[in-house]
């Protein structure tokens, strides 16, 4: 951790829903004038789509897990050193991968691929990461004690399948029966790689849908926010966060406390509580008054 230069990381798996984060995020750094350093997870995937395919199949041959959940399938080691460049000077190396082909013609190259590794921009009042491996933690790395604020986002499994199925049909072109046989070739590094990290997380916001989710893989639609609520639990009270518990009770409609530590919002209010919540501490950091 940092207090010159922070790092605010948002973790949760793929099909999580990492992304309504990010644009809360985007709207605080836009109003309070703060400079980040945006990083993506999927820049620290080892291998671009095409190999990344080619390598799922040899490992399918030997008997060997192979994933972007895991070690195997990513560059952990490059995602530590980058954390720690930036909490000691403020510096790293940055790439991104170019999940679509309007993106990857912009710079000349395929859907699937990576940009050159590039310094991140001099000069900026943090890091945000967003993806899978915020948090991570294994015999070699420790990329979680970098970050000064870890955010998690952990739709119940379910609803991330859900999402999984009908995001990677309809945007990345899957079958589901493609889709499905990934997400159980995951599994063992979901449970090793994924999971444990929302056990070291500052806040998770988890998306609890009201509507009958119980068989993913044939579910029609996606729940909405409002068929939703959100449980966002906080580390403990007595830790770097302290939230005023009482005023956002007061500010968010129909929000109630389960526990302690615990406030369970409507869906629909999910991203003006984030807003709400996350501001103040990332005010806090930047200004380095953490």
């Amino acid at each position: 951790m940092s207090k010159q230069h922070p790092i605010i990381a948002i973790t949760g798996s793929s099909g999580a829903g990492t992304s309504t984060v990010r644009v809360a995020m985007e709207h605080i750094f836009r109003r309070d004038g703060f400079k980040a350093a945006i990083i993506e997870g999927d820049s620290f995937h080892r291998y671009d789509r095409l190999e990344m395919q080619r390598q799922v199949e040899r490992a399918l041959r030997e008997g060997r897990n192979l994933s972007h959940f895991g070690p195997e399938g990513n560059l952990f080691d490059r995602l530590e050193a980058l954390f720690m460049e930036y909490s000691e000077r403020g510096g790293g190396l940055r790439r991104y991968y170019l999940h679509d082909r309007e993106t990857a013609a912009r710079h000349g190259r395929e859907p699937g691929a990576f940009t050159p590794w590039e310094p991140v921009p001099p000069d900026t009042d943090l890091l945000f990461y967003e993806g899978l491996h915020g948090g991570v933690v294994t015999d070699k790395v420790n990329v979680a004690r970098y970050v000064d604020l870890l955010i998690g986002v952990v739709p119940i499994v379910n609803l991330e399948w859900i999402q999984k199925v009908h995001r990677d049909t309809a945007e990345r072109g899957y079958s589901q029966e493609a889709v499905t046989e990934n997400i159980l070739r995951r599994m063992y590094d979901y449970t090793h790689y994924i999971v444990p990290q929302f056990s070291l997380t500052d806040i998770n916001f988890q998306r609890v849908p009201t509507v009958d989710t119980s068989n993913p893989f044939t579910a029609r639609d996606i729940p909405t926010l409002d068929e939703s609520f959100v449980v966002i639990r906080f580390k403990s009270a007595k830790q770097k966060i302290q939230p005023d518990f009482h005023y956002l009770l007061s500010m968010i409609h129909d929000s109630f406390m389960s526990r302690p530590n615990t406030l369970v919002v409507p869906g629909g209010k999910m991203g003006f509580a984030m807003e709400l919540i996350l501001q103040p501490l990332i005010e806090r950091l930047a200004r380095r008054e953490h």
